[in-house]
């Protein structure tokens, strides 16, 4: 029999007007039990009696509404005259309006419904059932009043076991939850005991009622009783007048029916709609105090169309109604069956049975008193809602689906429990009904029930899914987990074409909970996979709660195979250096046999699960003193293991608070107050060395008995005598009028370094920093040795790290701004100033000089200035008609082009009145500073030019019904734009450099003027930026505009050739290094046109008439600053390289394209990304293998491994770089307390024990942001820790992907080491602007700020690399694209898309392919708009078709939340819990939804989701290339700025700085991974371009090099 759906407004035709059937007289007086509005009653009415009135009254009815939709007729009018018009046609009795029944939508169409549920009469049982019954009856009263003990398969509510005598007496028993029971007072009681016995009376009279006192159509399941002068059928199942129990005892005793005329009717109505103005929150002010609005009334008033029973919506088109089995039985005559027994007629054996009987239900249906069909696992078991089901029973041995042979039931419950036995092995699990009387395992459903029970089965088999992939991949991420359930394949009973994301959210609660119970069943030493960070992420999105389940009594729990341990990874191979320094840290995951950690488990407190006490039964309870055990493992009880902490102990916060206040050098004395010093413990030996001044030179002195000469070491008193003593060197002694003096330059303990605790007690660094102190300060003399790296140093990795012995040693130079390791400094003193040689004097010295600004070699003396050929500032020199870069506030331009707008587009069906309008005004520059820090200025902190604010937008028109989620968008900000960037550098050419001169004539040589030419670039010209966009990044435009500006602001030089005079091409020529700029014409501002350059412009210097200096002579270099090749060419060997943990190989790719390493050796475990570099890197040797295992074969002196590939030696390997895998220490997974986690975090041991066997010239470890704060930042110590005890000069630093040539925000930590006798290299300059929110890059260890050497802090070289650079040339395609060849259809139209397409002609594009995203998410991707900023929250809530057929839903907003002074705002809530804390998730989860369900429930605790279904902006960035592009995953912005469809993997590799020719491999998700976590190419080019530099240093310093520049001279 087909289903009922809930009924259409108006029914399409009408039959003519007749007299009212008896069912519908009564559905009509049924509807008067509950208060409803006029409006709902009238519409109810009219639904139930449309196809009983006369045509003309059917015509006057339309013609009322089409004047109501008009406005013709207001809504009170409409109500009033539709009430005559049906009291005019139809007699009711009594005048009495219909009544919708509270929770039941009646009408017409459920005429025959009356009788919807089967059963049998009580008097027309056959007595020998009844025997049958009472012998039943009687076998189950012996269990009354006990507990049941609960199956052993099955976990489920012990339940009070029922007699039959007492069902038939009182019917379906109404559950209660033990609690209740507990709490219920002697009133209540006794109140309870009266209603049991009115309602006895009341179930006693029907039960013995006569079949000659029913009425003449007895329909089976039927009961018919008579009450008063009432004659009504009512299912079994129905629910009674709730409302009578509000009314007088004798009016429910005597079943009197309310009558009400008319005239009261109308009266009741006025009273109601006062009442209910009474109750709107819009009351008058003056009756705050009195009347509070009552959030949950406004709410319930909110759900009138949901049923009281079921809650689920009576309005949904997708409501059915139970259809009974014909021929059907009550549940006890029904279980006397002879045919559901299985012992044939032997009742003793059926008398031994002490469980509940089992048997097979089929064909079955569930629903609520109402007769909703409606599911079971939605929490309404648990709240004691009855639920009764129908169907046909079966014996439990019987394995046959189908009805036959079995014995239909109806009004069977009502439900105790529901439980899951697992799936043995199958795709469909087994679940199953508790009653008071049996146990049924489910078979299959009626086909009105199919779609739900498949829901409950789809449920369950997903759950299963997640728990089986978190026992193998405990580190997944969300959008990992996404990929496993969207390419698991349906069981076929499920009846599914495939799994998608809002199936996982839909069940999110059902999976959390089974996750939890999947934990609860581990050891006490195992993490609980609820930390993994995929489980995170699904409870903050879908707004799980945890710990709910464990609290419930009746435990729904999957019961799965026997939990699977984690795979023991490989232990981390070390060398026995880096053994000794990770042991404490790494002590499960090194090689040890005798330690064993636990993780102590902790609890917040508050939660249900906490509350618990401690079971006494588990392993941890019975180790607890208080159950007689020792108490040493601390953990906590099994029953108790809290949810929140398991999600919330790992947690780290990416973002680091950069205000930190500095803390002072420890090492300094400042000395406010000379100590007394006592003559007799000092005394001079020898005669003075020299005078000079007021100073007395000595060479030795005596203090207390102890000699001390000049170049001794002390340890010298600090003021405060809490305070540890200060070592320095005496590299002075002398006397003056301050008494007698030494000269200290002080060492830095460990402690006082980026190492802290970890650094060796007795290694000490130097330090640029000395003072002048008294003798009495000195302490006693020390033994301090300086320690070089031996000849043999590069032999002796891998071996035992020499003893250190107990005296205090030195061997490296210690920056404390920049936390630089670095050689000591080889100034040497001369045989005059050895009695008083500071090397850290001269160092000072040395770069205050190269900060103070100078002017060199005097061209020509003017009457009011004088000119000069070159300048220098900071270590740099610049000479007339050299390039320089000025801050963007240098000079304007007298062409100022139209400022950037920000434009959006109409949304989909609001037309004009939507469209966003922009006020586009030019945003304001950031004050000048200062951008390079000093090394010579202590205490002084960078900052980061504030972002600039974006312009507000006009007053925007939203209808706010189709799109009730922008309010969200408060922000102006919208992340990913370059509306904040700064401009990059001005750009001239130094004409003149001059001093103006004094009063005296003399010239001002501090206020060095520097007059330059003016070079525009492409979007400084009336062209606007579209020039630049389609114009070489480094191409300008000579200007014969000239402006004087000071020499301060100058920040760099760079390189500018006119192209023509290029003896190599310009593709040749910019490649050759960064700062490389060229121009073709000139640009006339004035007539806004271009030219050809004039011929003063084509000389790229002009040279002076100095006084025989410097005429067009070599160029002075600063390794910091300038990247221009030598003079004398030097061609030094690229480095034989071993890229470890090398991905698909961005990082050899980016140093490859640097010209400063050759790739030979490369590990890579993960196939997919070994293939990838295979393809990319023929001629080199991939390892897919364990690096540890490849450590082990090595280190045993073997020369090839188990595949014939042969391995590098000591010796072979000049640089080694990788990345080793960051899930434990990223932002974006930020779970790091796993075992499995700590084991990829002790790669890093491996890594640096492959460092330290194979001692590599340089080294290179990258990792994300957050490996310099993990685990408070102990990893970053530990590893420049082992670096710096292995010899290695090293630094560390974080930078900014996004400012060296990528559209994409990636933040790098990168730590840099050299080996003894090499240039470390310092970090490289930004190339590029970018935003400033993005471009925090401090990094704050032990409370006190590192910065890295880059002093371009506020602009850079080039502009922003845009989305529309990265990928607007790429062709057109379809969400799901998998043609994995294409041709390009165009040319590139950027410099970066020439860049990536190569010189070489390529007409295939390869790898434009997009993930395939389901149906919903296809129509959500479809309707978000191309504005800027659009996401989720852009969303219209309509209707839409899908691609496959089905239609989406309108998401229901049913709840208030409140404000300051619980002033409620518009609706806008899906949930309860919206309103605050105090009120708990109660909503049912709506899904198949165009705006996700789960976003609006959970979005004022996460920022609103902003970003999620974020489209890309084509003047914007990505945010960080992620390994699966998931629209409501970490980074949701992976729309297409223009395309419905995510971004495709050759887009997500351009936003990486790939080449298109680079080459992927594996499937579309295996592609995805390799790019997003490969190292930008541009990024890695940037940092070998810094390598290359130190090997040109190096090698200009050999002496082949110095007779080749003397040759030169000569």
């Amino acid at each position: 029999m087909p289903a009922r759906t809930a009924p259409a407004r108006v029914p399409a035709l009408a039959s003519p007007a007749i007299s009212l059937p008896d069912d519908v007289r009564r559905r009509l007086k049924d509807l008067e039990r509950d208060s409803l509005t006029e409006k709902e009653c009238v519409k109810e009415k009219l639904n139930l009696l449309y196809d009983f009135l006369q045509t003309e009254i059917k015509n006057q009815l339309c013609d009322l509404e089409t004047k109501l939709h008009k406005e013709e007729l207001s809504e009170e009018g409409y109500l009033a005259k539709v009430k005559s018009l049906l009291n005019k046609d139809l007699s009711l009795e009594n005048g009495a309006h219909a009544r919708e029944a509270r929770g039941c939508l009646e009408n017409g169409s459920q005429a025959s419904g009356a009788g919807r549920r089967a059963g049998m009469a009580e008097a027309n049982k056959s007595p020998q059932s009844a025997s049958k019954s009472s012998r039943l009856s009687r076998r189950r009263s012996k269990s009354d009043g006990e507990t049941k003990s609960p199956s052993p398969r099955v976990t489920r509510q012990k339940t009070k076991q029922t007699t039959m005598e007492f069902h038939f007496a009182k019917g379906p028993a109404k559950r209660k939850s033990d609690e209740e029971l507990e709490r219920g007072s002697v009133d209540d009681s006794e109140e309870e005991k009266e209603l049991e016995e009115r309602r006895l009376r009341r179930r006693t009279k029907e039960l013995l009622m006569s079949p000659e006192d029913s009425s003449s159509e007895a329909v089976p399941g039927m009961r018919t009783r008579r009450d008063g002068d009432r004659d009504e059928k009512r299912p079994r199942s129905q629910p009674r007048d709730h409302a009578a129990k509000r009314r007088p005892e004798e009016q429910e005793l005597e079943g009197a029916e309310l009558q009400v005329s008319v005239s009261d009717e109308d009266e009741m109505d006025e009273k109601r709609r006062k009442v209910e103005c009474k109750e709107s929150p819009m009351e008058d002010k003056t009756k705050d105090k009195k009347d509070k609005v009552n959030i949950t009334g406004i709410s319930k008033q909110l759900d009138t169309l949901r049923c009281d029973e079921c809650a689920q919506y009576l309005d949904d088109p997708d409501l059915k109604y139970e259809q009974p089995p014909v021929n059907a039985l009550f549940e006890p005559e029904m279980l006397t069956d002879e045919r559901l027994s299985i012992y044939d007629n032997n009742e003793s054996g059926f008398e031994s049975y002490e469980d509940l009987p089992q048997h097979k239900l089929t064909s079955f249906s569930v629903f609520c008193q109402h007769g909703h069909l409606c599911p079971i696992d939605t929490g309404l078991i648990e709240k004691n809602v009855e639920l009764i089901f129908s169907g046909t029973v079966k014996p439990i041995y019987d394995d046959d689906p189908s009805p036959e042979g079995g014995v239909n039931g109806v009004n069977l419950g009502p439900i105790n429990a529901w439980w899951i036995t697992g799936f043995d092995g199958g795709e469909k699990a087994l679940i199953g009904f508790s009653t008071s009387f049996a146990e049924y395992i489910l078979m299959d459903p009626n086909p009105d029930y199919k779609p739900i029970f498949d829901l409950i089965q789809e449920k369950i088999y997903i759950s299963k899914i997640v728990v089986e992939f978190l026992q193998n991949n405990p580190e997944a991420a969300y959008e990992d987990l996404i990929n496993k359930i969207e390419t698991t394949v349906p069981p076929s009973a499920l009846n599914l074409n495939r799994f998608t994301e809002d199936s996982l959210l839909r069940h999110a609660q059902f999976v959390v909970e089974q996750v939890e119970s999947y934990d609860e069943a581990g050891d006490s030493d195992e993490q609980p996979i609820i930390q993994a960070p995929c489980m995170k992420d699904l409870v903050n999105l879908a707004g799980a709660t945890l710990g709910r389940r464990s609290s419930r009594k009746r435990h729904t729990t999957i019961r799965h195979s026997a939990r699977v341990r984690d795979k023991v990874p490989t232990k981390a191979t070390t060398t026995k250096l880096v053994y000794q320094i990770f042991d404490t840290f790494f002590s499960e995951e090194i090689e040890k046999d005798d330690k064993e950690n636990t993780l102590k488990r902790q609890r917040c407190g508050v939660c249900e699960v906490c509350q618990l006490s401690e079971c006494g039964k588990c392993k941890a309870c019975k180790d607890m003193v208080k159950f007689g055990g020792s108490g040493r493992s601390k953990q906590a009880c099994q029953e108790r293991r809290c949810p929140n902490m398991a999600v919330k102990e790992a947690d780290d916060d990416e973002d680091v608070e950069d205000n930190i206040l500095e803390v002072p050098s420890p090492k300094k004395m400042h000395q406010e107050k000379k100590k007394k010093q006592n003559k007799n413990r000092i005394s001079w030996i020898g005669e003075a060395i020299k005078t000079d001044g007021k100073k007395t030179y000595y060479r030795k002195v005596c203090i207390d008995s102890e000699t001390l000469e000049v170049g001794d070491c002390v340890s010298v008193s600090p003021d405060d005598p809490s305070k540890p003593l200060y070592l320095a060197r005496v590299t002075a002694l002398w006397e003056d009028n301050s008494g007698q003096m030494f000269h200290a330059h002080w060492f830095c303990t460990g402690m006082d370094t980026v190492l802290g605790a970890t650094s060796d007690p007795l290694e000490l660094f130097l330090v640029d920093e000395c003072e002048d102190m008294q003798l009495s300060y000195i302490h006693s003399r020390v033994e301090v040795c300086y320690k070089p790296p031996s000849e043999n140093w590069a032999k002796e990795g891998g071996l035992e790290p020499e003893d250190t012995g107990n005296t205090y040693f030195y061997q490296m130079w210690y920056d404390p701004d920049y936390a630089r390791f670095e050689s000591p400094p080889q100034t040497q003193p001369t045989e005059d100033n050895k009695y008083k040689f500071c090397a850290s004097c001269v160092r000072l010295g040395e770069m205050r000089q190269k900060e103070i600004p100078r002017v060199l070699e005097q061209l020509e003396d003017l009457d009011s200035r004088v000119l000069y050929n070159s300048a220098t500032k900071d270590g740099v020199q610049y000479r007339v008609g050299d390039g320089v870069y000025l801050l963007p506030e240098g000079f304007v331009f007298k062409y100022l082009p139209a400022p950037r707008k920000g434009k959006a587009s109409p949304r989909r069906g609001q037309g004009r009145a939507a469209t966003r309008k922009c006020v586009a005004v030019p945003p304001p520059r950031p004050s000048a500073k200062k951008a390079a820090k000093s090394r010579g200025k202590k205490g002084s902190s960078i900052k980061l030019s504030s972002p600039v604010k974006r312009p507000k937008k006009d007053v925007e028109v939203v209808l706010d019904d189709l799109y009730p989620e922008y309010y969200r968008k408060s922000s102006d900000y919208i992340k990913g734009s370059n509306l904040d960037a700064p401009e990059p550098y001005r750009i001239g050419r130094i004409r003149e450099i001059f001093c103006p001169k004094k009063n005296n004539g003399k010239p001002n040589e501090t206020d060095i003027k520097v007059k330059i030419n003016k070079f525009y670039r492409p979007e400084n010209t009336h062209r606007s930026t579209q020039a630049s966009y389609h114009a070489d990044i480094n191409l300008l435009y000579w200007s014969d505009e000239e402006v004087v500006v000071d020499f301060k602001i100058v920040q760099g030089r760079c390189t500018v050739e006119y192209a023509e005079d290029l003896s190599e091409s310009v593709q040749e020529y910019s490649s050759r290094g960064p700062d490389r700029f060229y121009f073709l014409e000139a640009y006339n501002a004035k007539n806004k046109s271009f030219e050809d350059p004039p011929n003063h412009a084509r000389n790229s210097r002009n040279k002076g008439k100095g006084k025989g200096k410097g005429k067009g002579k070599g160029r002075t270099r600063s390794q910091a600053s300038e990247a221009a090749e030598p003079e004398v060419e030097v061609k030094v060997q690229k480095l034989r390289t071993l890229d470890v943990f090398s991905g698909c190989g961005g990082l050899s790719e980016g140093f490859h394209q640097a010209g400063m390493s050759e790739t030979l050796w490369a590990i890579e475990m993960w196939e997919p990304a070994a293939q990838a570099f295979r393809l990319n890197n023929p001629g080199s040797t991939v390892f897919m293998e364990d690096c540890n295992l490849l450590l082990k074969l090595v280190m045993a002196g073997e020369k090839t491994n188990s595949c014939g590939q042969r391995l590098p030696q000591k010796g072979d390997v000049e640089l080694l770089c990788g990345g080793p895998p960051c899930q434990g220490f990223s932002g974006m997974n930020r779970f790091n307390s796993r075992t499995y986690s700590k084991f990829k975090n002790s790669l890093v041991v491996s890594f640096l024990s492959y460092c330290d066997y194979y001692r590599p010239r340089f080294f290179l470890l990258e990792n994300v942001r957050n490996f310099v704060s993990f685990s408070c930042s102990m990893v970053l110590k530990l590893t420049l820790r082992c670096l710096v005890r292995m010899g290695y000069q090293c630094t560390f630093g974080v930078l900014q992907a996004g400012q060296y040539g990528v559209a994409q925000t990636r933040r790098r930590a990168i730590i840099l080491a050299a080996a003894p006798g090499e240039k470390l290299p310092l970090f490289p300059e930004p190339l590029h602007v970018f935003a400033p929110r993005a471009c925090q890059l401090s990094v704050v260890v032990d409370n006190r700020k590192y910065v890295s050497n880059i002093t371009r802090l506020s602009s850079g070289p080039y502009r922003t690399i845009t989305v529309r650079d990265t990928m607007s040339d790429l062709p057109e395609i379809r969400n799901g694209a998998s043609a994995l060849e294409i041709a390009y259809n165009g040319e590139p139209q950027s410099w970066f898309q020439r860049q990536l397409r190569g010189t070489r002609y390529q007409p295939i594009l390869r790898e434009h392919i997009c993930k395939d995203m389901s149906a919903l998410v296809a129509a959500r991707m479809r309707h978000i708009p191309l504005a800027p900023g659009s996401d989720w929250r852009d969303l219209p809530n309509m209707e839409v078709r899908l691609s496959d057929g089905t239609t989406t839903k309108k998401l229901r907003y049913n709840r208030y939340f409140i404000m300051e002074g619980d002033k409620p705002k518009p609706i806008r809530g899906v949930c309860a819990c919206i309103q605050g804390k105090t009120f708990p998730c109660d909503s049912p989860r709506q899904f198949n939804t165009l705006i996700p369900w789960c976003l609006p429930h959970t979005g004022n605790r996460h920022n609103h989701w902003a970003g999620l279904y974020g489209r890309l902006e084509w003047d914007g960035f990505f945010s960080t290339t992620v390994t699966n592009p998931e629209p409501m995953g970490k980074q949701g912005r992976v729309l297409h700025p223009e395309q419905h469809r995510v971004v495709s993997v050759r887009e997500c590799a351009r936003s990486q700085g790939f080449p298109d020719a680079y080459r992927l491999f594996g499937n579309i998700l295996d592609k995805h991974r390799q790019v997003g976590n490969a190292v930008p190419p541009p990024l890695a080019k940037a940092i070998g371009w810094e390598i290359k530099l130190c090997m040109l240093a190096k090698a200009q310093e050999s002496p082949e090099v110095k007779v080749k520049e003397e040759n030169t001279q000569d």
